[in-house]
């Protein structure tokens, strides 16, 4: 049996070129690297915007990495009994973030050990997937938010997702009719309020927002609110998306089981892993739920690639690693024309720049 032999992180702090607001300036990068019993090696990373990093750091450095030697290799073998490890310390959120960094390895070692991409050792369904243009924008003034979408659309993206929440929903409601004048009927419009509402204000809200036909509503409450989430579902007409905020199979569960969600957004990173990830779109695909990845298209949108119906990659404009210079040697993605595809590489294809820190 090939086991673990050992496990390294080191913190890497990656400056964002357009912020996601005044105190998110920056993400937090962990980049792994794991040792085999057999000398393969495998790079990985957890990440985080702005927040939690060094705890993440911590986990993997302390609690982790010793934890995981000589443990079975095969991540699907070893990501059950690490997680039943750290589950004093949280069955979700800093401690699935952290257990990523090692996965995300693992499955890197043994898709090199294969002579494969990962996309290739999980089973690619496609060579293609559309991605959709967006921003972390509600503190933009109109005209700035109408010049990102323009950007868009002249980009080729035949859908965007603009952020909402505005203290008064009229303000909402003039910022979208102006992105849709610019992207026209034809091209989808998502908007995301980043859990900002109470079910009575997002009930208020989406009265007067549903008339501009956005593709989905993303987290109009707190993650935490299922039942408000049941009764909002009831309330209005456009499908509701959560999933960056979710952290496990088991809350997933949960919120596929209830009907109140039409499409579930797992972040790779936040949930653990490539492992806990594959497990979640099983259930979503029972439930005839439709999984659109949250964030990250150089790892997201490989897995897009494996997944069934018809899933979206997201693009956030000037977030992704290669266009932060994070990255020690090309992206293993490209998006062109609105369309993500794979480059060649080997594994995951991702490896972080070391930046002297001082």
């Amino acid at each position: 049996m090939t086991a673990i032999r050992s496990l390294e992180a080191r913190l890497e702090r990656i400056a964002l070129t357009r912020p996601w607001a005044a105190d998110v300036t920056s993400v937090g990068v962990v980049a792994t690297r794991v040792v085999l019993s057999d000398g393969t090696e495998g790079h990985g990373f957890s990440w985080t915007p702005q927040i939690g990093a060094e705890a993440v750091h911590a986990l993997l450095v302390h609690d982790i990495a010793p934890a995981a030697a000589g443990r079975p290799a095969d991540p699907r073998e070893a990501w059950d009994g690490l997680w039943r490890h750290l589950h004093e310390a949280g069955g979700g959120g800093i401690t699935t973030i952290a257990l990523a960094g090692l996965d995300l390895a693992l499955w890197d070692a043994a898709a090199r050990a294969a002579g494969s991409t990962v996309s290739a050792l999980v089973g690619r369904r496609r060579e293609t997937v559309p991605a959709y243009g967006s921003g972390v924008n509600l503190h933009y003034t109109e005209d700035e938010l109408v010049a990102q979408v323009r950007r868009w659309v002249d980009a080729g993206f035949g859908a965007v997702k603009i952020k909402v929440g505005k203290p008064d929903p009229a303000e909402d409601a003039d910022r979208l009719s102006a992105v849709r004048e610019v992207l026209g009927a034809d091209r989808g419009l998502m908007i995301d309020a980043n859990q900002r509402w109470d079910l009575e204000a997002a009930t208020r809200a989406m009265e007067q927002l549903e008339p501009f036909a956005p593709d989905w509503i993303e987290e109009p409450l707190r993650a935490d609110d299922l039942p408000g989430h049941i009764e909002l579902s009831r309330r209005i007409a456009t499908p509701i998306a959560v999933g960056e905020n979710l952290h496990t199979v088991y809350r997933f569960e949960e919120y596929l089981a209830s009907g109140a969600i039409r499409f579930a957004q797992p972040n790779v990173v936040r949930v653990g892993g490539i492992t806990p990830f594959l497990r979640i779109a099983e259930r979503a695909e029972a439930h005839g739920v439709q999984v659109h990845p949250h964030l990250l298209p150089e790892l997201s949108g490989q897995l897009a690639l494996t997944l069934p119906g018809h899933p979206l990659a997201e693009d956030v404009e000037d977030a992704g690693f290669a266009a932060l210079g994070a990255l020690d040697g090309p992206s293993p993605v490209h998006i062109h024309d609105g369309v993500l595809a794979e480059e060649p590489h080997d594994g995951l294809g991702l490896l972080f720049r070391h930046r002297p820190r001082g």
